[in-house]
């Protein structure tokens, strides 16, 4: 790796681990899970290796209560240091016995502790907040920093490990998690489930799910696991998932994780999907009974390959991870669909994500649009937005259009992947690859500015050439509803409209959502009337609709909007929709009390993000900046 490129942070500023001197190449987790204390009880025995004659072992922990730590047999000393930002926890100093400190030694370091019922990877929920109301769940939510409040560990992405894992959970419940199943045994009270995950993985992808779960399988190695009223809508929502994985094969090289299952989550899981080893966690947002959403599911499958395997070394990378599934996504679903559907994919991340999240999340010159951020200080979760996504694929679109298409492109994929399978990287060494690999086009790779593209804020130098053929469809159906006047609004149908794949209806109202003046009331009444908008069941398409009305402050979209927000998590939708109404007079106290109300049964991720967007204190954890 070329040293004289930057003077690179040595670390990961969001962990404390010593992991330049001793690293984790195995952990062995036991836990007890106690929906009673809401706590997970147990123990973890991290097998290290000393890379440097070392004194102490300093690991992540937050939240923990630790009884007792042991190495090697003997119980040792350990000191416990809170930051001052609570968001990364505290520091967990392990002090090693003399005998121990040597480079080479192999340590066995045994933690007995619980975790705390306000652990921020953990959503318990009671039975009542589940689909069938029948038993309470518990799932975890370990990116990016939160692995630290289940499991001590060495909380960063450039540490990556093997794990084990047996659980034991009351007896008529099920306990998946992101590794193999290797069976389970019980008896009347409780039963103990078996995991092993064979690839070393970062510690954010460690996951687990807890409730009563039913299984359809979809192929050989790919199942879906719901609650049992919600498992034959997810089933048949996510049917083509083999299909999906064998085109990301032939893009991306043989999946090496075994089984591809996913579990379809209740509607507070913050995020569209996670992609975790074995066991995707997905929202159930997707189901929208004509399998329009899937887009996700090919996302997350990607990430078995960028991210899962070739890993960025730190949450200031993360477009390593996101930017090339992004690219990787859209490239499989041209295969499925075609050529032009991926270009309207990429040319709608640029318009309808890129766009609004410079210039409304942020603004265009907020450091968190940079593609390369820095992260001192900052928590992982508050910078986190699509920027990473859309800015880092866009600049793989345009490395593609300038260096001879996608051919030539798909074959560095590949070269790429192989060449940092099982690796955390930054950056620095991904352009280092690049230049490598498109040597005899260096002058290309010279004229690009790399440098603005990676530091520079706003939008990126460049935009990609995409192809339009989608967009002429949505952009003539705009400009009948933009010319229609209240007599001719009338003679409009509906048939270019049901025409269109779903995606362009999205962008359509995205189109009349960035008109100003903003649309007439009457107008948005006659969009209604004419495409069923409130009954939609797609909720990329209802939650566009939403912002298009509120934009429009047509007070009839109120009670709609509330009730969207209301009844999933989703923070895609909830942050825009709940920022939208707390800059509307008319809807500020409605969402505030909304929220108020129902932030106890948030998961606690999306219950601090919106208190940030509505400037309310949030209760149970303070953040300092």
């Amino acid at each position: 790796m070329c040293q004289h490129h930057h003077n690179r942070p040595k670390r990961d500023p969001c962990s404390a681990a010593n992991n330049n001197e001793i690293t984790v190449e195995h952990t062995a987790i036991k836990w007890t899970v106690s929906f009673q204390l809401k706590m997970i009880i147990g123990q973890a025995t991290l097998r290290c290796r000393c890379l440097t004659d070392a004194t102490k072992l300093v690991l992540d922990v937050r939240d923990l209560s630790i009884r007792s730590v042991s190495i090697n047999g003997t119980d040792c000393d350990f000191r416990i240091a809170p930051n001052v930002y609570t968001f990364f926890g505290s520091k967990m100093s392990v002090y090693l016995p003399p005998q121990f400190q040597k480079a080479g030694t192999i340590l066995q370091v045994t933690v007995s502790y619980g975790t705390s019922p306000e652990a921020t990877a953990l959503q318990w929920m009671k039975k009542e907040q589940t689909a069938d109301k029948k038993m309470p769940y518990l799932f975890s939510q370990c990116q990016a920093i939160h692995a630290r409040s289940i499991v001590p560990c060495m909380d960063t992405p450039s540490v990556k490990s093997t794990y084990e894992a047996e659980v034991t959970v009351p007896t008529g419940m099920t306990c998946l998690m992101s590794a193999i199943g290797q069976g389970s045994k019980g008896d009347d009270e409780t039963t103990t489930f078996f995991y092993k995950q064979p690839v070393a993985i970062p510690s954010y992808l460690i996951a687990i799910v807890v409730g009563c779960l039913e299984k359809r399988d979809i192929s050989d190695r790919c199942a879906v696991w719901a609650e049992p009223s919600v498992v034959d809508k997810a089933h048949w929502e996510f049917a083509e998932t083999e299909d999906i994985l064998a085109s990301a094969e032939e893009i991306a090289g043989k999946y090496i994780w075994g089984r591809y299952d996913m579990v379809c989550l209740p509607p507070s899981f913050p995020f569209g999907g996670m992609e975790n080893p074995c066991l995707t966690f997905l929202t159930p947002t997707l189901i929208a009974g004509d399998r329009s959403l899937v887009s996700v599911i090919a996302h997350e499958i990607a990430h078995s390959w960028s991210g899962n395997l070739v890993t960025n070394s730190s949450w200031e990378h993360f477009w390593l991870n996101e930017g090339f599934t992004m690219f990787i996504e859209r490239k499989i679903c041209g295969r499925l669909v075609s050529e032009d559907y991926r270009q309207f994919m990429a040319f709608n991340g640029w318009t309808n994500s890129l766009i609004p999240a410079v210039y409304e999340q942020f603004t265009p010159t907020h450091q968190f649009t940079k593609l390369i951020q820095d992260h001192t200080n900052v928590d992982p979760d508050v910078a986190f937005s699509c920027v990473p996504y859309e800015k880092g694929s866009a600049l793989l679109f345009y490395l593609e259009q300038k260096l001879g298409g996608s051919e030539v492109f798909e074959a560095y994929l590949k070269d790429y992947l192989k060449t940092f399978a099982h690796q955390a990287i930054d950056s620095w060494q991904w352009k280092d690859h690049l230049y490598k690999y498109f040597a005899d086009q260096k002058e290309v790779l010279d004229s690009i500015n790399f440098d603005i593209w990676f530091n520079g804020v706003g939008m990126p130098p460049e935009k990609p050439n995409y192809g339009q053929s989608m967009v002429e469809a949505c952009e003539v159906l705009l400009k009948k509803w933009l010319d229609a006047d209240e007599h001719t609004v009338g003679d409009l149908t509906g048939d270019d409209y049901y025409a269109m794949q779903p995606l362009q209806q999205i962008e359509l109202l995205s189109q009349l959502w960035q008109h100003n003046p903003p649309i007439e009331h009457w107008k948005l009444d006659a969009l209604n009337k004419l495409y069923k908008l409130n009954e939609s069941q797609n909720s990329e398409l209802l939650l566009n609709w939403l912002r298009l009305c509120i934009k429009s402050k047509w007070e009839a979209c109120i009670p709609k909007a509330l009730d969207f927000v209301n009844s999933q998590g989703r923070l895609k939708f909830c942050r825009p929709i709940y920022r939208d109404l707390a800059q509307w007079p008319v809807a500020n106290k409605k969402a505030r009390d909304v929220y108020l109300k129902g932030r106890s049964q948030m998961h606690p991720i999306t219950a601090e993000m919106i208190a940030k967007d509505l400037h309310i204190r949030h209760s149970t954890h303070t953040v300092c900046f």
